[in-house]
């Protein structure tokens, strides 16, 4: 398989504007992302996927490589879509840009999912790890999943999910970590569906599958770090730097 991996890249983020381009020790955020990224070994390529020349520039000054998107775009997976539609490729993996604390391992167990005879059926997957501590649970910025018996994602929310009816079940709790891997004739035909409904509620892309028909299958992984969200979080990745 031809594996690449496509970092969406927004500027204008609308709870922390130009996130990516914030000092995270001697790097930028998206500098950070796309070097461990690459630095996983994992892909055939590696490449930012833009539609702000300010990050366009701080990438390629650098050696990296990006792109300019041509249109706008409501998600990052139809930015990726634009770029990879003319690409010879079979597995397109999306590392979100404000994800700066990238690792192998993580990755590697995302891809063996689309592997063998087994991994023929699977078209999109994605990463989870488990939510602990409350605060983080009640927060809607921690996107929580429910999974099947065979680890595919039965929802995505930002409320609390499951609802502890029943607290004495102990329920477990999963976060969604914006990192997905997809079939290139599956990210294409989720950019000619229309925003699904329960997408445009909740603003989480990957329910335009679901909605559609296309189990998600979810890998289980240890804590990869911090998503950079808001100023607090750029502080908490700050300190575990």
């Amino acid at each position: 398989m031809k594996i690449i991996a496509m970092i969406p890249a927004r500027y204008a983020a609308t709870r922390f504007p130009a996130k990516l381009m914030q000092p995270l020790g001697e790097k930028t955020v998206i500098r950070h992302t796309y070097d461990n990224t690459k630095a996983t070994g994992l892909f055939d390529e590696v490449m930012v996927v833009t539609d702000s020349e300010i990050i366009f520039e701080e990438i390629t000054r650098h050696g990296g490589k990006a792109r300019m998107s041509i249109r706008s775009h409501e998600s990052g997976s139809d930015r990726i879509a634009e770029a990879v539609a003319d690409m010879d490729v079979d597995v397109v993996v999306n590392v979100q840009g404000d994800e700066p604390f990238v690792r192998r391992e993580p990755l590697e167990k995302l891809l063996e999912v689309f592997r063998g005879e087994a991994g023929r059926s699977v078209q999109v997957g994605s990463l989870v790890q488990v939510l602990k501590e409350q605060r983080f649970i009640d927060d809607p910025n921690y996107v929580k999943v429910a999974l099947d018996k065979n680890n595919n994602a039965l929802f995505f929310s930002r409320s609390v999910i499951p609802y502890p009816r029943d607290p004495s079940a102990a329920p477990v709790y999963y976060e969604h970590i914006g990192v997905y891997a997809f079939r290139k004739v599956a990210l294409l035909q989720f950019t000619a569906w229309p925003v699904s409904p329960l997408e445009a509620a909740e603003k989480i892309e990957c329910l335009r599958y679901l909605e559609n028909g296309i189990p998600m299958r979810m890998v289980i992984t240890t804590y990869m770090g911090v998503e950079i969200d808001t100023p607090e979080d750029l502080e908490r990745a700050a300190k575990l730097l």
